[in-house]
């Protein structure tokens, strides 16, 4: 919300009971409250170039330039193609779901503080642990793929990988110590130049393509035609082989847009959050449909999903994992390798970054809720809360694991994980969404004149995201029961959230008693109040960045 008294706020016991549909403050937080603790202890230091360029760039990272190699190999190009262009529609389902939501309740931890007023405490409890489990896990991917790319230059042989992931995993966390408005330049800097050599990558691969390199073919689209557009997965014959190839790739897409809902993480440290927030939701998803989309396209014209290159990559563990390295190595291009490399790797420790970033929000939030321990909620001089910080910087050394075997399969093992937990949050953010949305239906609230933004497609698109990622979280690892097939490591990575999640939410309900909150009893029309209350200041120009604003504006 906008700048908030000085002082505690005190709020008007019976103003707040005499509301109808409004429960007992006995029995829900005051989030008047909790704001004004939030905001004396995180600071708001996220303008709104920096929410929109963290969600536009901030999930560029592995998942577009490494996993997408492993998702053309399987699905070929038209297969990785509309994976990808799939996901990203039903991503955005997602994001303008937590948007709406965050708009109206800006607090840290997002979706975990949302659940237990909307939905139920154990189930806020649930995702939020949930939400821990996936980027301990992702955030040492990252860093291992940072250390993969290094060895483009520096092989193993020479220098130890445990010396990059050290390294890395120190600058991670030092960086995430700072002020939050630090953590910020830095995301719009690494921003920039993933969207630079995004564009870069497009305007070389349509040179290559169409024959603008000298001694190069025109290429068009013969390598849709051959090998072919869609790969014959797992020797399957006939169309049903080439579903499934297709069908693989959406675990790849996910694990590549993963993050892209944490613009709504850090609300409680944005600047005019119920503004900035819906602003970023509405253009951004559009913006990142075009950069992942267009560029996982050009690479379909470039590299043939046959390509001994990029098959041999992905049981290595170096640079060459990157399809867009192949296209330019292929093209006979020796400076743009090195390029690409440099930028990619600045990419994987900036997506690290926004894990941290994401992951201690929300260990934060758990502690708010009460589903963490209190201390956690120690904030330094900046308003970091450090201990979380510290937490998960302790987890980076799982990364290590890569000097035992090879790390193109590590990497993959902790990419399945994220990719499942990610399937995961997206279902119970639509799933939230619904009852909210369903809660102020049965209180008689317009969304459209009573909240601070309402999302567009609503509830439809919730519903159409919530049972597409639901049907492919349960079939992402279908491979492991064909005949011959089976992977303890593929099946632990794709069901292995599951039964975790399921636990602690009936563990948490069993343990505390818990019940889902009732339409009726939903505290939107108390936060709908907080909200009119506390008007945000009227959005200023931006001076002196008038000729490229439009990318964040």
């Amino acid at each position: 919300m906008s700048e908030l008294h000085e002082q505690k706020v005190d709020i008007d016991v019976e103003k707040v009971e005499s509301h109808d549909n409004v429960p007992s403050l006995s029995k829900i937080p005051l989030p008047e409250e909790e704001i004004f603790e939030e905001k004396k202890d995180l600071k708001r230091g996220l303008e709104q170039r920096h929410i929109q360029m963290i969600a536009l760039a901030g999930t560029i990272g592995t998942g577009l330039f490494l996993g997408s190699g492993r998702a053309l190999a399987t699905g070929g190009p038209a297969g990785v193609f509309l994976g990808y262009l799939l996901t990203g529609l039903l991503v955005s389902g997602v994001v303008i779901s937590i948007a709406e939501m965050s708009a109206l309740v800006p607090l840290s931890g997002s979706i975990i503080r949302q659940a237990e007023y909307f939905f139920d405490p154990a189930l806020s409890f649930a995702q939020g642990w949930n939400t821990v489990y996936s980027f301990s896990v992702g955030i040492p991917a990252e860093i291992v793929a940072a250390g993969v790319l290094i060895e483009f230059w520096v092989p193993s042989t020479e220098v130890s990988s445990a010396v990059w992931i050290t390294v890395l995993g120190l600058l991670t966390i030092g960086t995430s110590l700072l002020l939050i408005r630090v953590y910020g330049e830095l995301e719009f800097g690494f921003a920039i130049l993933k969207i630079l050599l995004i564009m870069g990558l497009i305007i070389m691969g349509l040179c290559i393509d169409l024959g603008g390199v000298s001694g190069q073919p025109r290429l068009g689209f013969h390598y849709w035609r051959d090998p072919g557009p869609f790969v014959q997965y797992l020797s399957i014959p006939g169309p049903l082989g080439r579903f499934c190839g297709f069908w693989t790739t959406f675990s790849n897409a996910a694990y590549a847009y993963s993050g892209v809902e944490s613009i709504a993480n850090a609300a409680a440290e944005t600047h005019n959050p119920c503004r900035n927030i819906p602003k970023a939701a509405k253009r951004i998803f559009v913006r990142i449909l075009i950069f992942y989309v267009l560029s996982i396209f050009v690479v379909t014209l470039l590299v043939p999903s046959n390509s001994e290159e990029l098959l041999s990559a992905q049981n290595k563990g170096n640079a060459a994992q990157s399809p867009f390295v192949i296209a330019a190595s292929l093209a006979g291009i020796k400076v743009v390798p090195h390029i690409v490399n440099a930028v990619v790797l600045t990419s994987a420790w900036s997506a690290a970054n926004s894990g941290m970033l994401t992951a201690t929000r929300t260990l934060y939030g758990l502690a708010r809720e009460g589903h963490a321990p209190k201390f956690l909620l120690w904030t330094n001089r900046f308003g970091i809360p450090y201990l979380c910080v510290l937490c998960f910087g302790a987890f980076i050394a799982l990364g290590y694991m890569t000097l035992s075997n090879s790390a193109s399969i590590v990497f993959s093992w902790f990419q399945d994980l994220v990719s499942t937990a990610v399937l995961v949050q997206w279902c119970i953010i639509c799933l939230v969404y619904l009852r909210f949305y369903y809660a102020c239906k049965r209180q008689q609230i317009d969304r459209n004149t009573e909240l601070p933004w309402a999302g567009p497609f609503q509830p439809y698109a919730a519903w159409i995201s919530l049972l597409s990622f639901g049907t492919i979280l349960l079939t992402a690892g279908y491979p492991v029961f064909i005949k011959s097939h089976w992977s303890t490591e593929e099946f632990i990575g794709a069901y292995f959230n599951l039964p975790l999640i399921f636990g602690l939410y009936f563990g948490y309900k069993w343990a505390k008693g818990t019940k889902v909150v009732s339409l009726d009893e939903m505290p939107v029309r108390y936060y709908v109040e907080i909200a009119k209350e506390n008007p945000e200041e009227e959005e200023r120009s931006t001076k002196g960045w008038n000729g490229i604003s439009i990318i964040w504006s």
